[in-house]
């Protein structure tokens, strides 16, 4: 739950992007793969572009990383069978309920009931990859 308003959340996402894709075209000019860099209207441009999608990104990919912990922590508070996906998805859906909730407070953001949804499927994800990695590896229930 971030307290940042929405120009210092932004601006703090979009420099970290500008850093990743100023690294990334370092990488691909020293190993040949690019050779060029684009002027910095069309550097600005396009993080602009990406950054909300990659926000929504990231945001999943932490509910999907809290799902999973939240899974070992069932697990070991003796729950057991598929309830554990359901309930990890549940809590992470009231999580992001009381984050959005939270926004409503803080200047220059809203509460989203869409980014809850966001939210709730990157534990859901999360779940379902549990579920996947236990079944490939059956004989030893990796994260079960």
């Amino acid at each position: 739950m971030s307290s940042m308003d929405s120009n210092e959340s932004n601006g703090k996402s979009m420099k970290t992007i500008d850093k990743a894709v100023e690294s990334t075209l370092g990488v691909t000019n020293k190993t040949g793969i690019t050779n060029k860099h684009p002027s910095n209207n069309k550097m600005k441009k396009f993080i602009e572009k990406i950054n909300k999608p990659l926000r929504k990104v990231a945001h999943a990919s932490e509910y999907c990383v809290f799902a999973v912990i939240l899974i070992i922590a069932l697990k070991n508070s003796r729950v057991s069978g598929k309830k554990i996906y359901f309930i990890a998805t549940i809590i992470c859906f009231l999580y992001a309920c009381t984050d959005e909730y939270h926004q409503t407070f803080v200047n220059g953001r809203t509460g989203q009931f869409t980014d809850t949804l966001i939210d709730t499927a990157g534990g859901a994800i999360g779940c379902i990859l549990v579920i996947i990695i236990n079944k490939f590896f059956k004989k030893r229930k990796v994260l079960e």
